[in-house]
C-alpha cells in the first residue's frame, strides 16, 4: 500500500510517501510560501508516486469536523496567505484520492500511539514546545470509532498551547503571545525563550536559570493537563525540548506542584509519565500515514 503524508508546518512542508506499517520509503521538505506557490510543488510530487490516500497533518487552527462546511479548511491563523484556505479540497480535486486531515500534534499524537511510546495506552498526550505549543489528546474509542475518533477535537481541537499560567516569581517578562501576552505559549515558546534571554533556545544550554524558568512552566501544564484529561503518559516534543536537561527539571517540579494529589501507578514512576518522543523525531508523519489509512479503510 502507498501512502502519502504531510506534515504541513509554517515554514516547511513535509512531503512523503510511506506504507500502513509507518515504514517511510521517502521524503521532501518544501518551504512554506503562499498557497499559490506551494500548493503546485506538493501536488506534483504527490501526483508522480501515485498514492492511494493521503494524510495531512496542519498547522492551524484549522476545521477538522467534517459535518463543518468549511472542514477541511486552513481558517484563522496568523499567517495571513493561508487564512481560510481549503487544503483537502485543494489537493482532493487534483489527486481524486481520499484525504485524512488534522492538526499536525494531533498527527503526532497519532504517531505515538500508533507505532510509539503510548502504543496500547487508552488515554495518552503529545505536546509540542517549539516555534508554538501545542497539544494533542490520543483516547481509544474501541472498534467502532470512526476514522480518527480517537483523536480529541470537541468544537474545534484543543488548543493547550494557551491556558493561562501563573508566573515564575522571578520572571518579569511581558509574554509573546499576541492574544493573550502571558499564556503558556506567550511565556515557554520558543520565541519568549529568545526574547526574553535575548539569544535563541539551543544558545542557552549552559544557562541553568533559563531552564528552571522553562521547566516551572512546563510542569505547571502538565498539571493542569493531567487535573483535566487524566492521561496514562505525556510525551514531550518540538526543538525547545531538544534540551535534554529540561526532563528532570520538569519532574521534580511536577512532584511539587502535584504535591501527593493524585496518587496512581503512572505517577510513582515519572521518568515512565513524563517521555521524551519516540520513533526517531518521524512521528509527525507516521501519525500521518496512519490518518492516510483510516481514510482509504
Amino acid at each position: 500500500m502507498r501512502l502519502g503524508a504531510l506534515e504541513a508546518g509554517g515554514t516547511k512542508m513535509v512531503c512523503a510517501v510511506g506504507d500502513e506499517t509507518g515504514k517511510i520509503f521517502e521524503r521532501i521538505s518544501i518551504p512554506t510560501k503562499t498557497p499559490g506557490e506551494t500548493m503546485p510543488e506538493m501536488i506534483a510530487y504527490f501526483k508522480e508516486r501515485e498514492i492511494e490516500a493521503l494524510g495531512i497533518g496542519c498547522f492551524g487552527p484549522i476545521d477538522p469536523d467534517p459535518k463543518s462546511e468549511t472542514f477541511g479548511h486552513i481558517t484563522s491563523t496568523p499567517k495571513l496567505a493561508w487564512q481560510n484556505f481549503d487544503i483537502v479540497g485543494a489537493f482532493k480535486e487534483a489527486l481524486q484520492i481520499p484525504v485524512g486531515f488534522d492538526t499536525d500534534v494531533n498527527a503526532s499524537a497519532l504517531g505515538e500511539a500508533t507505532f510509539g511510546v503510548t502504543k496500547g495506552l487508552d488515554c495518552s498526550m503529545y505536546l509540542t514546545v517549539g516555534t508554538g505549543i501545542g497539544a494533542g489528546i490520543y483516547i481509544d474509542m474501541g472498534a467502532g470509532a470512526q476514522a480518527g475518533g480517537n483523536l480529541l477535537h470537541g468544537m474545534l481541537h484543543p488548543e493547550a498551547g494557551h491556558i493561562m499560567m501563573k508566573r515564575h516569581p522571578a520572571d518579569e517578562y511581558e509574554g509573546k503571545c499576541p492574544f493573550h501576552k502571558d499564556c503558556f505559549e506567550g511565556l515557554a515558546a520558543g520565541p519568549a525563550i529568545e526574547e526574553r534571554w535575548g539569544k535563541k533556545a539551543a544558545e542557552l544550554a549552559d544557562r541553568p536559570e533559563v531552564w528552571e524558568m522553562e521547566a516551572y512552566y512546563i510542569a505547571q501544564a502538565l498539571v493542569t493537563y493531567t487535573m483535566i484529561i487524566s492521561p496514562r503518559r505525556i510525551v514531550l516534543g518540538g526543538g525547545v525540548m531538544h534540551q535534554e536537561q529540561l526532563f528532570p527539571l520538569i519532574r521534580k517540579y511536577y512532584a511539587h506542584m502535584m504535591a501527593g494529589y493524585v496518587k496512581t501507578k503512572e505517577l510513582e514512576d515519572l521518568d515512565s509519565f513524563i517521555v521524551p518522543y519516540s520513533l526517531n523525531d518521524n512521528q509527525g508523519i507516521m501519525g500521518c500515514l496512519q490518518l492516510a489509512l483510516q481514510r482509504l479503510t
